[in-house]
């Protein structure tokens, strides 16, 4: 095609066929972009699937939607990008009337914005309030969780990089077409040429090193001082080509990018599925704690009823002589304390609340309220032993661990493989057209037939730098192997660990609930004859009941974790596509939901 235009006319060919090559590349550019896209989509789909059904992976990444490319707009580029940073002048402060000093305004009104902030982060008093169980917010952290969407990109990379390295490897097409105008000089005359060559190539890599290539190359040559059919030349030529070393960098040294981008995917699959046990983990650790918090708010605020009614019971004794003025202030300061402890933990939980969100990926402005929760799995019966075992055996990030060392030991090989000389087999075998006609066109001439094959032999007169670097692998595959041994040892320690977590878990959960139940009984012995109990004794039994019951859920919660902990830590924790635990044969997992009264959380004591 560009040949026949040539001939036409060389100065105008030239023009019609650079306008139609460029807009032709533009329109082909345009629409074959979204569908190249579209095709790398499909193949990054394809092979993130394979990867998560050999690895046996529950549920593989997502491929998220593309943001498109940035617009070009100036501020990109600006190397002076606006700071808004206003003088002092131009800044304004309205200080806060709190009120009248020495009387009770200052303290109403600061408890009542306190409750006020809590009564927003338990949904109480707003609208559009999302309700949020367990099981929601577990689904919800994996369609959202920035965390979980950044550990899937990570795994989506590793394929992609796979991919990069496959196609390095296939058969690659290339077009180049290069144009040239030059000209000689004699006395005053020149002679201008233009030259136009068009190469159509592809290449291959071989499997133990080298590269072969096979390329059609058109050449059309003009004198254009003279008249354009006495001076028109043109010709082609099929070209093969291949370049193979036989020692230094042939074998399987040469397949060493592929075979590592190969191995990256299955560490990226086996971090992927570790990370999401973990993930669960953590985000049923978080939504408990907010369940304990609510807890120790219910706690607190049954300890403030008592304590208002046992400051009204003792002003009643003083007024009737019989109690004293100490014992009064005792229980009114004890009153006091409980006020600031229970806003200070309407403080945490909303604290909790607003971080609890940004990590399910919810605004930070979305309203939500809890609902009350546990997931109820009996303790595993295990020994330390056991537990090892099955951390040895399953553990993926300890699989990764290993298999990474193997990647060390193939580093020397390689390393030492670069020692050796240079010894390469060359070849190239040319067909070209008829070398007699002026115009060769597409017509090769196989009796024009050339070869040549030629040997490359440089022996390793200087191999420092090479023996230094295998000099450096040789001191990283011992310090990989260092590191394997240690992160085995702390595999080992970590699963010790979990087992012995559950056993003083549940040894805290069992003396948490007796110690609740003698103060409960302490308690319910003082209101039947207060007369007789002294107001200290009453404050104390308050304060001892307050903190047995915090213990006791803390235990509960402790000990929940705690078995997730266990079976996170020995590989035996499994997590379903939909983000909640899927139960191992004789597990029984119950998770039981109910509302929580936030209106009397926050309501004013």
């Amino acid at each position: 095609m560009l040949s026949l235009e040539y001939r036409t006319s060389v100065s105008s060919g030239v023009s019609r066929l650079g306008v139609a090559v460029l807009i032709g590349l533009v329109v082909s550019f345009a629409a074959g972009c979204m569908r190249g896209m579209d095709q790398i989509d499909r193949r990054l789909v394809n092979i993130l699937g394979e990867s998560a059904a050999s690895t046996g992976l529950s549920s593989g990444p997502r491929l998220q939607p593309s943001g498109g490319v940035p617009q070009r707009v100036g501020s990109l580029y600006d190397t002076n990008p606006t700071t808004d940073n206003p003088a002092v002048e131009s800044l304004t402060y309205t200080e806060l009337d709190r009120g009248t000093p020495g009387t009770t305004e200052i303290v109403d009104g600061l408890n009542t914005r306190l409750r006020n902030y809590a009564m927003t982060a338990g949904g109480i008093g707003v609208t559009n309030v999302r309700q949020l169980s367990l099981l929601y917010a577990l689904q919800i952290a994996q369609r959202q969780g920035r965390e979980y969407i950044s550990a899937e990109e990570d795994y989506i990379f590793a394929a992609i990089r796979l991919l990069t390295e496959r196609h390095r490897w296939g058969p690659r097409l290339f077009a180049d077409s290069s144009v040239s105008i030059g000209a000689d000089g004699d006395n005053g005359r020149f002679d201008n040429v233009v030259n136009i060559v068009n190469t159509l190539r592809t290449t291959q890599r071989l499997p133990y090193g080298g590269e072969a290539e096979a390329r059609w190359v058109w050449n059309a040559t003009e004198q254009l001082r003279s008249s354009v059919t006495g001076q028109y030349t043109q010709s082609s030529a099929l070209v093969l080509d291949a370049n193979i070393p036989l020692l230094r960098g042939a074998g399987m040294v040469a397949r060493e990018d592929i075979i590592q981008a190969e191995r990256d995917l299955v560490y990226a699959a086996r971090d992927f599925e570790a990370f999401r046990r973990g993930y669960f983990v953590s985000i049923a650790d978080d939504y408990f704690r907010l369940i304990q918090t609510v807890n120790e708010l219910q706690n607190r605020v049954l300890q403030l009823e008592n304590l208002v009614l046992l400051v009204k019971q003792e002003e009643a004794f003083y007024e009737a002589g019989r109690r004293k003025e100490f014992d009064v202030n005792e229980a009114r300061n004890d009153l006091l304390t409980a006020r600031s402890s229970l806003a200070g933990t309407r403080e945490q939980y909303t604290l909790q609340v607003d971080r609890f969100k940004l990590r399910l990926g919810l605004p930070i402005e979305q309203p939500v309220q809890l609902i009350w929760a546990s997931i109820e799995i009996a303790e595993p019966s295990t020994t330390i032993e056991a537990a090892t075992e099955s951390a040895l055996a399953y553990r993926l990030d300890l699989q990764n661990s290993r298999d990474r060392f193997l990647d060390s030991q193939r580093s020397v090989l390689i390393a030492r493989n670069q020692i050796l000389p240079d010894f390469n087999i060359n070849g190239e075998v040319r067909i070209p057209t008829d070398p007699a006609a002026r115009e060769g066109g597409l017509a090769i001439d196989p009796d024009e037939a050339s070869w040549e094959v030629g040997f490359l032999l440089s022996l390793p007169l200087d191999r420092r730098i090479e023996r230094l670097q295998l000099r450096q692998e040789l001191i990283r595959l011992e310090r990989a192997r260092r590191d394997l041994e240690e992160f085995t040892d702390n595999v080992v320690l970590d699963a010790r660990r979990r087992v012995r977590e559950i056993d003083l878990a549940r040894f805290r959960l069992e003396l948490a609930e007796a110690s609740v139940a003698i103060n409960e009984r302490r308690l319910e012995e003082q209101l039947l004859n207060p007369d007789a109990v002294d107001t200290r004794d009453r404050l104390r039994t308050e304060t001892d009941l307050l903190n047995a019951k915090n213990a006791r859920d803390r235990a509960l919660t402790d000990l929940r974790i705690a078995v997730l902990n266990y079976l996170d830590s020995v590989g035996q924790l499994r997590v379903s596509s939909e983000g909640v635990i899927d139960p191992l044969p004789g597990m029984t997992v119950k998770i039981e939901d109910r509302p929580i009264d936030f209106g009397e959380l926050f309501r004013d004591e």
